[in-house]
Formats: C-alpha cells, sequence, structure tokens
C-alpha cells in the first residue's frame, strides 16, 4: 500500500510539472488532514462560505441545501475546524435563499461588531447578527437590485465603519425582470454605517467578451493598494486582475493572470510569515488539476507584477470537471490554514463539505 502511494504521488509529480512553471504539492492522498463538515445521502451540499470569530477559535459556516441556492444551513465549529456542530437553528426565510450565502465581519463607526450575510438574485437581501452569530435576523431586502454571487467580497475602506461589496450580474438579476444580455458587469456598492445599509451598486467594468465575475479582493502588505482576482466565465482567457489605489473609488483595466493562478472564486488570506495563499478551483486550460480544489502561494509582488508564485498545491481530487470549491479560508492565531469548501469527494455521490487544515511549514517544497 505504501509502495503504491509512493509512486501515485511520484508520478502524479511528473505530470504536473510538464504543465505548471512552478512545484505542485500533491494532498489528495493526505485523508489525515480532512474533517467532513456535512454529508447527507442523497443531498447537494455545496458552496460555504466561513467567517473566524475574534476568539480566533470559533468559525461560522453558511451553505445552501442544493447547487447554488436552496435553503440556507449554518453550523458552528469552537475549536479551530477539528469538528463541527450539528445543524443550528436560523430564521424561516433563510430556507427562501435563491442564491450562494456569503458572510462577512464589519464592524461600523461607534465600534458595534456584526456579522452579515448576504443571499442573492433578485433582490439582494441581508441577514444581520450583532452576538457573535447566537441568533440572526431574517433575510431583509437592501434595495431594488440583485446580482450572482452577492456578495463576491467585502471589504473594509480606510474611514471607520465603511466598506466596499463587489458582485456581478450578466443582466438577469441587477433589476426586476432583467433579461439576461450576454455582457458581463462587474458592480460595487458601498456601506457607510459598518454593514446596515448598502448604496445603489455602480457598473465598473462590463464585457461581452470576456466574462469577469466572482471578484476575489485583497489589501496589498502596505495597506495602499487593491487587487482583484476575477473568474473568466467565456473560457478563452486566463483568470484577470484589476487594481485599485484610492479605496475603490477607481479601478485599472483588467490583465489577463499566469495559469498558475487561473480558475473560479479566489479567496485568499496572508499567513503570518506574509505569504498569500488563496484557494480557488483549478480551470486553466488543459490542467492535469483542472475541476480540482486547488491553491496558490505566492506573494503581492506576483499578483501585481504577473509572477508565476512559489507552489501550487492540489488539495482535493474533485471526481467532477468543474463543480467544486468556493472556499473559504481562515488563518488561526496558531499560523494554521483552515479551507473549507465542497466538492464531488466521492465517485457516484452527491457532494458534501470537507475542511482541511494545512501548515504550510510542514508542506512547502525544499
Amino acid at each position: 500500500m505504501i509502495r503504491s502511494l509512493f509512486f501515485l504521488v511520484f508520478f502524479s509529480h511528473l505530470i504536473f510539472a510538464q504543465f505548471y512553471n512552478i512545484p505542485v504539492i500533491d494532498l489528495n492522498h493526505r485523508h489525515d488532514l480532512t474533517v467532513v463538515v456535512d454529508k447527507e445521502k442523497d443531498v447537494y451540499l455545496g458552496h460555504p462560505s466561513t467567517v473566524l470569530l475574534e476568539d480566533g477559535k470559533t468559525i461560522l459556516i453558511v451553505y445552501p441545501k442544493g447547487h447554488g441556492r436552496g435553503e440556507i444551513i449554518y453550523k458552528k465549529s469552537k475549536d479551530e475546524g477539528k469538528s463541527w456542530s450539528k445543524r443550528l437553528p436560523v430564521p424561516k426565510n433563510w430556507a427562501t435563499s435563491q442564491e450562494v450565502p456569503t458572510i462577512h465581519h464589519v464592524v461600523d463607526a461607534n465600534g458595534i461588531k456584526r456579522l452579515i450575510m448576504w443571499s442573492g438574485l433578485y433582490p439582494a437581501r441581508l441577514a444581520v447578527s450583532e452576538n457573535n452569530g447566537l441568533t440572526w435576523s431574517p433575510l431583509k431586502q437592501v434595495g431594488d437590485w440583485g446580482g450572482i454571487v452577492v456578495m463576491g467580497s467585502v471589504v473594509k475602506v480606510k474611514k471607520p465603519g465603511e466598506y466596499l461589496a463587489m458582485f456581478h450580474d450578466d443582466g438577469r438579476f441587477i433589476k426586476k425582470d432583467g433579461k439576461k444580455t450576454g455582457i458581463f458587469t462587474l458592480y460595487q456598492t458601498n456601506s457607510t454605517d459598518g454593514g446596515l445599509t448598502w448604496s445603489k451598486p455602480k457598473g465598473i467594468y462590463s464585457n461581452g467578451k470576456i466574462h469577469l465575475c466572482e471578484p476575489g479582493i485583497i489589501r496589498s502588505p502596505d495597506g495602499k493598494e487593491l487587487a482583484m482576482i476575477l473568474r473568466e466565465n467565456s473560457r478563452t482567457k486566463n483568470s484577470h486582475i484589476m487594481f485599485s489605489n484610492d479605496e475603490g473609488n477607481s479601478w485599472s483595466e483588467p490583465i489577463e493572470l499566469p495559469i498558475e493562478l487561473t480558475g473560479d472564486r479566489h479567496t485568499g488570506k496572508y499567513t503570518q510569515e506574509g505569504e498569500l495563499f488563496i484557494s480557488f478551483r483549478d480551470m486553466a486550460k488543459n490542467s492535469p488539476t483542472q475541476g480540482d480544489w486547488v491553491a496558490w502561494v505566492g506573494s503581492y509582488k506576483d499578483l501585481k507584477n504577473g509572477g508565476l508564485g512559489d507552489y501550487r498545491i492540489r488539495i482535493k481530487d474533485n471526481k467532477h470537471k468543474w463543480d467544486c470549491a468556493y472556499p473559504g479560508v481562515e488563518v488561526l492565531p496558531n499560523g494554521e490554514i483552515v479551507t473549507t469548501t465542497y466538492g464531488h469527494w466521492n465517485e457516484g455521490e452527491k457532494p458534501y463539505i470537507l475542511s482541511v487544515r494545512l501548515n504550510l511549514d510542514q508542506i512547502e517544497p525544499n
């Protein structure tokens, strides 16, 4: 068994080396790193979003019961993702969610801390908790607008209590009774009251040839710049990136990224050593890990200058050509990473939610 595993890993490295210009670490065989968050026979569970509370131990997770839509399931880990609670009670109208929920931590100008959870399509709706997720409000309509994967990102800007949020739409949900246009538009909305109310979205970029969507925003280490990584949904180009040097008031034109960062729904966090860990679904054309749950480790300078990064990780083999990821990424006080997502982990079974715990010091290539 050990010998078979050695040859499997060895030949995997050979295959990866022929495609990528940086090392690839394959952790698919590391079952010791994984914890099942939720699984239900013959039921599709997917598209999770997580948040780490200030105690550095408690992780909250939300996800729909169904492919991208359906009643929102809510669970909690009190031990850094090592184990997970039963499904927790939620407001009744969370069962009416039409889209992927996303959960975020925000603070208003008076220092009041809250959690917000978005549910998209038309109309975009928001639920709020001001007691660390012990109780939640029902979903409430935010405005006369909606969109797809609302919100792909929620980012604090310089003024206390102010945030920007990004999402995309293709004409169907930005307004009531919208129609698909074939053009993907990136939208931005802002909050000045700690996430309770949000401005009417403004379009910052539109294109009908390349379909840029699902924005994932990372702030530069010096705090002066925002980088927005984007899925390219026409599948004719690699993923792209845009930059803002004025807290999202304006954005640069999109630039194509290397294949090493090409995929869907990028979620990135800095490690304690300052490395950038970005997890996503690999969708690089002809990639040997296409459709799998992967991560990229590099630096912000790589994002800025088109660098390839330090190495990639295949976290888990997905038994489907594309349906997985939308990962949550949390960095623990001890430096370990807990990343959580869904996928078709077993042949012939519906997808379910896994959490993986990583210590980069123990897995990074020599």
